[in-house]
């Protein structure tokens, strides 16, 4: 029965226990001592949105940076999204949302996952035809080169057998959570990790198994999630993420099944997630938000008076994007400024 194997396959070490006691004390200072005003609130959580949906998008091969994703959200109720990227950044964003200001009221259920899937690519032409929908035919995961693939990763559930594994782990993960026998943080993992080798759908698992952790994780009432990106936290760590993937995946549905690998990965994200949070609290030191290649950057501006985008590169070996990307973080943070525009922008540092 799946309700053994999943039970079986979680193993309470001394750093899981560790790291679940320090995310919920962590928690319980977020709660107690919320002093930001709603006004305050509702930008981050706008800035999460924005920040969110170009994480999790680029996880899976877009190329937007976050300061395209914010200059198209802002005009999307005058435009239609144009090209994969955009109308993948626009779905995201769209249910991020809703689940940031509904979950109270969302069911972690068949019907409730499908209508999230629906919604999120509700604005892709190539998908209209099967959103909403459990698949109908294989997906396996793979590396693609040249469209071609060079090497299978993992042969997730076959079509056949998707609507029965799905219910029988939205049983177990509800079931979990109603009677508090298993910790909600380890249910959260199972489930999503199971979510993932079951691939339900065609298109959009990773992206909806992002969406499904913010919205548990908020049910359960880790209440900062809307003011801090967990998708950026993943994007940022992405070569762990996959890593502690595989290394669960290797023994999926064996004698030797153990999620620990997967777990901890994700007790590290939301603990960072968590020591963010709380850092915007004390809202006095911005610099302590940063990721480390965000700090690397604004490092960068210690022994220079104005910095352009190649000027970094210049002097780093960060990619392109991220550059952008951090650059647009540092901005928003009012920690640089930005001067100029087109190829002739530069940055200084806010003194």
């Amino acid at each position: 029965m799946i309700e053994d194997r999943l039970d079986k396959r979680i193993r309470f070490s001394n750093e899981i226990l560790l790291k679940i006691a320090e995310i919920d004390e962590l928690k319980g200072l977020w709660s107690g001592s919320l002093t930001l005003n709603p006004r305050i609130l509702g930008q981050l959580k706008r800035s999460v949105i924005i920040t969110s949906a170009g994480s999790s998008t680029r996880i899976e091969g877009s190329k937007m940076t976050d300061s395209e994703v914010d200059r198209f959200l802002r005009g999307l109720n005058q435009k239609t999204p144009k090209g994969r990227d955009e109308e993948e950044v626009a779905g995201y964003a769209d249910v991020l949302g809703r689940i940031f200001d509904h979950h109270g009221t969302l069911k972690l259920t068949e019907g409730g996952i499908l209508h999230l899937h629906d919604l999120m690519l509700k604005f892709s032409t190539k998908d209209r035809l099967h959103r909403g929908r459990y698949k109908i035919k294989d997906n396996t995961v793979a590396i693609v080169e040249n469209e071609k693939i060079k090497k299978i990763l993992f042969s997730p559930t076959p079509p056949w057998l998707v609507k029965k594994e799905m219910d029988d782990v939205l049983f177990w993960t509800n079931e979990s959570l109603r009677n508090k026998r298993v910790h909600p943080l380890v249910v959260i993992a199972n489930f999503i990790f199971e979510f993932l080798a079951i691939h339900p759908f065609e298109d959009g698992n990773g992206r909806l198994s992002r969406a499904l952790t913010n919205l548990m994780l908020l049910q359960q009432g880790y209440g900062f999630v809307p003011y801090v990106s967990l998708e950026e936290i993943i994007e940022n760590h992405q070569s762990e993420y996959y890593i502690s993937l595989r290394q669960t995946q290797k023994n999926h549905k064996t004698d030797n099944e153990d999620i620990e690998p997967w777990l901890l990965f994700l007790l590290d994200c939301v603990l960072e997630q968590t020591k963010k949070a709380l850092e915007l609290i004390r809202g006095n030191n911005p610099e302590k938000l940063l990721s480390e290649i965000q700090k690397q950057i604004y490092d960068q501006f210690v022994s220079s008076d104005e910095l352009s985008v190649l000027g970094i590169l210049n002097k780093t070996n960060i990619s392109l994007g991220t550059i952008k990307q951090a650059l647009s973080r540092l901005v928003e943070h009012r920690l640089i400024e930005r001067l100029g525009q087109g190829r002739s922008t530069r940055y200084k540092k806010v003194l």
